[in-house]
């Protein structure tokens, strides 16, 4: 095997700010949190039992499994997180407690490879033959991701050789090859994992098995229907109603799907293993098939907020243009996912609308799945909720009236971790010519851009705040292009250069690309006006037709019953109103609120129905930004406000 090269994490300290933190909140208590979830020491949360089962496969202790059948993923992913917490902030307490659960799943692991305790501890004579429903190539995937981020924070090669020797029986294991296994994963990761291992390790069999896991996917005759008929599984889980093999996106090949579809996790895993093979081998077929999905998500499947996935049963997508509010799925997870493909669109072709599509949904999807706190979460993200229905209905019995310290499916809170504990990955991106930066936060940049060594010192107060201020520092004066996201929201963006105003004529698809030799205590300096925007959903989309959802910058709003009253659905916005934002300091951890005056319908008389004109009296409306919604105990939600 190849020599790994360790390519830590871009170096991008977060000064201050709204992201910032974000940031110090997962370092310093989530990550500690989920640490003690992950070892069931969390009182009054649902049990894990991730380590339990680790320890009970390495035979530290007795006992059995305990939990669902891809627990262990919640653990690597965990891992993946405290990995970058260390590459920014060392920690021996935390490089202790990885360096000892590390040793564990090295015993854990198989002779010749294999690791899943679920498995190994419950059915050590079926590795390998529940493809659809098991989830032993996703767990694989994420130890994967994990091995590569623990060596390249720690430049130890202890959980690297663990995977290394995962990921070569999986390679043996899978293939079209006499007496190997023709299938392919039932839960997408395994195949973007093994590119990122390609990367690190230079080892080229790794991006060949993600080809042909990704290649494979759909063939006829489908892998999928001779598994169900050798295990006698006539009757599928309900959540494959249609179509069968579609909820795994194994309907067809995967580049004859023009919608996403099935399972939203698995699409955006399965869309990343695409789009970083087409950046890897030069596909063009993939590439083009991983544009006319994005096109669709979005114009089609996607919520005001960022959120996918909008049918509970299978945590799946549905028809164009439907999204339920109060019956919205759009779990974290799938957000996720999504600000996941848009950052590799990003390294196809820099678009601005990849980077705004991927800080809607971080900003508004994403950053709602966890409280203020840090140890509190949202595993399903509703537009709208009121409590007392969502706890009576069945068909909103997955809804959380309030944020969980833990879940016995507990995928989102250590997906939160690893993405806000990443966010380095997401603020720029390093090309030949140059660097460009996609998210606006309060940070300091360090890269190696044209040959040179470059520092960006980024002054802001984003996403309250439109005026960003960037300070380029090369080592020495330096030619190259810093291409600037001039953001879909904004309407009339201003850049200055040292002062003098530039044409954004030269804007090329987003990004304004300023091309020159630069020198020491440059400073570009971008304005992007906040006004409050009212937005509408197209036509088609019922469950929002007559309303409106508030927007300011990039940050979308919802109106809650700790500011409001009860009844929310009653309250109605002139289309006349005057919309006032303001910086409150105390409100929901600081954050800028939007009121206007608004109007309340209130019953004619007592009657369930009625021919008598409503009353209607005036009502002051509040708002508060979604991300931060339900931090001030349970209530009602709504997103989208009714228009008179």
């Amino acid at each position: 095997m190849a020599t790994p090269t360790c390519n830590a994490l871009p170096k991008v300290r977060f000064e201050r700010g709204f992201l910032a933190d974000r940031a110090r909140l997962v370092r310093d208590v989530v990550i500690p949190y989920q640490w003690e979830a992950l070892n069931d020491r969390v009182p009054g949360a649902e049990r894990s039992g991730t380590v339990h089962n680790f320890q009970v496969a390495a035979g530290e202790k007795a006992g059995e499994f305990y939990g669902l059948w891809f627990q262990d993923s919640d653990l690597a992913k965990w891992i993946e997180a405290a990995c970058y917490r260390l590459a920014t902030h060392p920690d021996a307490k935390l490089e202790a407690d990885l360096d000892g659960i590390i040793a564990t799943i090295a015993k854990a692991q198989q002779p010749d490879g294999y690791l899943d305790t679920y498995v190994q501890l419950t059915a050590p004579d079926q590795r390998w033959t529940n493809l659809f429903e098991w989830h032993e190539l996703y767990i694989a995937g994420h130890f994967i991701e994990a091995g590569v981020a623990h060596f390249e924070a720690t430049g130890k090669r202890t959980l690297l050789e663990v995977v290394c020797k995962l990921a070569d029986m999986i390679c043996r294991v899978f293939g079209l090859g006499e007496g190997q296994i023709n299938g392919y994963p039932g839960h997408q990761e395994v195949e973007l994992a093994l590119i990122k291992l390609a990367r690190v390790t230079g080892e080229l069999r790794y991006v060949q098995q993600a080809a042909y896991f990704i290649n494979q996917r759909g063939a006829e005759p489908n892998y999928y229907e001779a598994e169900a008929k050798r295990l006698g599984r006539a009757k599928l889980p309900v959540y494959f109603y249609l179509h069968r093999w579609t909820y795994l996106q194994a309907g067809k090949g995967v580049r004859e799907e023009a919608d996403p579809i099935g399972h939203s996790v698995r699409a955006m895993y399965q869309l990343c293993a695409m789009a970083d093979l087409a950046r890897e081998t030069g596909d063009a077929s993939l590439r083009a098939a991983c544009e006319t999905v994005w096109r669709n998500l979005c114009d089609y499947h996607t919520y005001v907020t960022g959120a996918i996935g909008s049918e509970w049963n299978g945590e799946q997508f549905s028809l164009r243009y439907d999204l339920p509010n109060d019956r919205a799925y759009a779990e974290s997870c799938a957000g996720i996912g999504l600000v996941f493909f848009a950052r590799r669109m990003l390294d196809l072709e820099l678009r601005g609308e990849f980077a705004d599509a991927m800080e809607r949904t971080l900003l508004n999807n994403v950053l709602a799945g966890m409280a203020l706190d840090g140890k509190t979460f949202f595993y399903v993200n509703p537009l709208e909720v009121r409590p007392a229905e969502a706890k009576r209905r069945f068909d909103q019995h997955y809804v959380k009236t309030s944020r969980v310290p833990w879940f016995g499916c507990a995928c989102c809170p250590p997906n939160i971790a690893r993405t806000l504990a990443s966010l380095a990955y997401y603020t720029h991106s390093v090309q030949a010519d140059g660097v460009a930066l996609h998210l606006y936060t309060d940070c300091t940049v360090e890269a190696d851009v044209a040959g040179a060594k470059l520092k960006l010192a980024v002054a802001t107060d984003y996403p309250w705040d439109g005026r960003v201020k960037v300070t380029v520092d090369p080592a020495v004066a330096a030619k190259f292009t810093l291409r600037l996201r001039l953001p879909g929201w904004c309407t009339s963006p201003t850049v200055k250069v040292n002062g003098t105003s530039v044409d954004l004529a030269a804007a090329q698809t987003g990004y304004l690309p300023l091309a020159r030799e630069w020198q020491a205590g440059d400073v570009v300096e971008l304005d992007f006006p906040m006004p409050v925007q009212r937005v509408r959903a197209h036509p088609q989309v019922v469950h929002a037709l007559g309303c409106t959802a508030l927007q300011r910058g990039p940050m979308v709003y919802c109106l809650e019953e700790a500011d409001n009253g009860a009844h929310l659905g009653s309250l109605r916005l002139p289309r006349s109103a005057q919309l006032t934002a303001k910086f409150e300091a105390e409100q929901v951890g600081g954050a800028v609120v939007i009121t206007a005056d608004g109007e309340r319908q209130e019953a004619a008389d007592s009657a369930l129905y009625s021919a008598a004109e409503p009353a209607v009296k005036p009502a002051r409306l509040k708002a508060v930004p979604y991300c931060l919604w339900n931090n001030r105990g349970e209530g009602e939600m709504r997103v989208w406000i009714r228009e008179s």
